[in-house]
């Protein structure tokens, strides 16, 4: 039976069908999951995908973290359930606090919108476990505020612990010590600002997301 992948819709999620097309186009079943909802029934990951959820009012994720569905997935991270949140789902992560830090304006104040190349620094997460570390990855961007910031502490637990899964090899957005993403301490719950899930067809430009999308399915 294929792995379901649960995929959250906000209001202004605009990324959820293209995380389903990479989680069947790989094997798996995508399923859309409702915000306010709470059932997980069957989800074996789960996936909070990019967008403007609620608008990105008050700053992004700030209203969606009070979703019905973030308490739910906050009980199946919990409880070792996968969850990745792309792009404005890292910001959703992170304002739910399950994730450290927090996701602050592009330096330069401009939305990116390109291909990034991004080196794996650790195989150890639910979303890299397929991946060699030192490979290097070529991956879109789409954000304006993608620009990862934590304090000193913080930064120095995530290096000691290995939770810096994917760093930028040439930092477009001021990100602190290049991050591209990051882990909790279970290493199963794991956020990214870039975009995976459009990356894993060669007539996309790249097909390198797909190793990620991948090691979300074996981890499931």
């Amino acid at each position: 039976m294929a792995t379901a992948v649960g995929v959250v819709v906000f209001p202004g999620t605009n990324c959820e069908m293209d995380a389903v097309a990479a989680v069947e186009g790989l094997g798996g079943d995508g399923r859309l999951l409702w915000h306010g909802d709470q059932d997980l029934t069957g989800v074996d990951a789960v996936i909070v995908p990019g967008g403007f959820a609620h608008g990105d009012y008050l700053r992004p994720g700030a209203i969606a973290r009070f979703s019905p569905m973030m308490g739910a997935i906050a009980r199946f991270a919990a409880d070792g359930g996968s969850v990745v949140g792309i792009c404005n789902g890292f910001q959703v992560l992170t304002e739910a606090g399950l994730l450290p830090g927090a996701l602050q304006k592009n330096s330069g104040l401009k939305f990116l919108c390109q291909p990034t190349v991004l080196r794996v620094e650790s195989s150890d997460s639910s979303l890299t476990r397929r991946a060699a570390v030192g490979s290097e990855l070529l991956v879109p961007i789409n954000h304006f505020e993608g620009n990862y910031t934590c304090d000193a502490e913080t930064l120095a637990r995530l290096r000691d612990e290995d939770r810096i899964i994917l760093r930028y090899v040439d930092n477009p957005n001021g990100s602190v010590d290049d991050i591209a993403g990051v882990c909790n301490e279970g290493r199963n719950v794991v956020g990214l600002m870039p975009h995976p899930e459009r990356a894993c067809d060669e007539l996309l430009g790249s097909a390198d997301g797909a190793v990620l999308i991948s090691s979300l399915l074996d981890a499931a």
